[in-house]
């Protein structure tokens, strides 16, 4: 590893989770207090989240987001529709049965067996990869198939228990985490780089927009079909730490599990590349040993990653929400969780990869951190009215139907681009963080309010995934508003300039 690459991931790492710590020690230490067993338990997740992370960013780098550039291009060049097709399909499915954040959410959800969920949701992502696949190679704009899809989800939703509409939402959010958005967002970087006209570049975008609307479909059908007893939830177990050797074996006990998991996920992604790669045999030796050790580093860092969320922040996500929730002054909840979703979506390991290849992409007229600004805005937007639901179980709908309009509506007034960057991190912002802290809040608050868990504390993830929407294609409009102004006062100096003569311009 490069010294000084290592020292700049390091810092953006503890930038990304320092925020986080410090929120949830002051809680600790002051309204919801918490046994020094849950605590210890939760630095000690902090810890393997902060070098799961820097591994990770490191192998995505070397590993994922070459092979997606390789296979996007190598799709394109081929010029095999049939190919492009089933290529994407099988992609999409593959890449989604491996996403942690989908399993996660998988195994919260009562009364449906978790791989109908997750096979529902891989064959979702499988059909829009395709659809966005192909509105790349023949131009279609974006908004207008946004627009289209999301009139048919809320359509269906007049045909679905309202039970299992937050479900079906937080599944659009969760397919796209640190697996699923590397990867297909190479995908279209490559796919791009074929094409030589102007808009290239602004439909590399939208991949991973459209692979959200996808799972959502398929579970609203899904709900069609079954009818799951709402009656039944899952709680989160806290665990008991007495000593030292406790907390270890706790770690050393899910660290196999994890390890398993996470090479049953990579594996098929490593299969679909290989196979790519004895079809065109257009990779170098040297480049093909790099993907391997970035593959390396992309295994360890996210077996790290989740056993530090799922085994650390979980537990206390969930009793720091039941302790906040049971105080006398509930209504506290919603101001914290505003802070809390402000500064979390910083540690998500997607956020990385899209703000970087936003601000690459854009030649830096998107910048990293303006995205960033504009996803911590949002998310805490998100968590506010999650929390707010929590308390008063109002149906999920009133949020949903008028924000995803208002963002359709955005959508005709702002540059292509920005559109699809704002539905992009609608994806990214709703990862492993928010279904491993946050749901496990708004369930635990849930629990002390009194609440339907399926129904009210349901929906984080969807929230989470809406709101930036419209604070990214706000700071569009802003952008666009900016760049009429410029051109206007740069017309009018033109235009005072044409009342002088030759000699008079030469000598100003």
């Amino acid at each position: 590893m490069n010294r000084s690459k290592l020292r700049e991931k390091l810092n953006e790492t503890l930038k990304a989770v320092f925020p986080i710590l410090a929120i949830v020690l002051l809680l600790c230490f002051t309204i919801a207090p918490i046994s020094p067993g849950i605590l210890t338990t939760f630095l000690m997740g902090a810890a393997l989240l902060i070098l799961g992370m820097l591994l990770f960013s490191f192998g995505v780098e070397m590993s994922m987001t070459p092979m997606g550039e390789r296979v996007g291009t190598v799709m394109t060049k081929r010029r095999s529709l049939t190919l492009m097709v089933s290529a994407s399909f099988i992609l999409g499915l593959i890449i989604t049965v491996s996403e942690p954040d989908l399993q996660v959410l998988a195994r919260q959800v009562p009364s449906i067996p978790s791989p109908v969920i997750i096979l529902t949701v891989a064959a979702g992502v499988g059909a829009f990869l395709v659809a966005a696949v192909l509105r790349m190679l023949f131009g279609i704009p974006l908004s207008h198939m946004l627009m289209g899809f999301y009139l048919l989800v809320f359509l269906l939703t007049l045909f679905v228990q309202a039970d299992f509409l937050a479900v079906a939402f937080d599944s659009g959010g969760v397919t796209t985490g640190p697996m699923t958005v590397p990867f297909i967002m190479a995908l279209g970087i490559g796919i791009s780089a074929i094409r030589s006209d102007k808009h290239a570049a602004d439909d590399s975008f939208g991949l991973v927009s459209l692979c959200s609307v996808g799972p959502i479909l398929a579970v609203l059908i899904l709900g069609m079909i079954y009818r799951p007893d709402q009656t039944q939830s899952v709680s989160q177990t806290i665990p008991h730490i007495d000593n030292t050797v406790d907390l270890r074996r706790l770690f050393t006990g899910q660290i196999p599990t994890y390890l398993k998991e996470m090479a049953l996920s990579l594996l098929p992604i490593v299969i679909f590349f290989a196979l790519f790669q004895l079809l065109s045999r257009d990779m170098q030796k040297k480049a093909l040993i790099k993907i391997g050790i970035g593959l390396a580093y992309t295994y360890g860092g996210l077996v790290l990653f989740l056993t530090g969320v799922n085994v650390g922040f979980m537990p206390a996500g969930s009793y720091l929400g039941q302790t906040i929730a049971s105080l006398p002054y509930a209504w506290v909840i919603i101001p914290i969780g505003m802070v809390i979703g402000y500064f979390i979506v910083r540690a998500e390991p997607a956020v990385f990869v899209l703000t970087r290849q936003v601000e690459e992409m854009t030649s830096g007229a998107v910048s990293a951190r303006a995205m960033g600004l504009s996803l911590s805005v949002g998310v805490s937007l998100s968590i506010g009215i999650a929390m707010l639901r929590v308390l008063t179980g109002i149906s999920i709908m009133w949020f949903i139907l008028p924000g995803y309009g208002t963002a359709l509506l955005l959508s005709l007034f702002v540059p292509k681009i920005f559109t699809a960057i704002a539905f992009d991190s609608g994806g990214v912002a709703s990862g492993p963080m928010t279904a491993t802290f946050l749901l496990p809040f708004a369930m635990g608050a849930c629990q002390a309010a009194g609440g339907n868990l399926i129904t009210d504390a349901f929906g984080v993830v969807a929230m989470v995934a809406m709101t930036p929407l419209i604070t990214i294609q706000v700071m569009g409009l802003v952008f666009r508003l900016g760049e009429s102004r410029r051109h206007r006062n740069a017309l009018e100096g033109a235009l005072s300039l044409g009342s002088f003569g030759d000699r008079e311009i030469i000598e100003l």
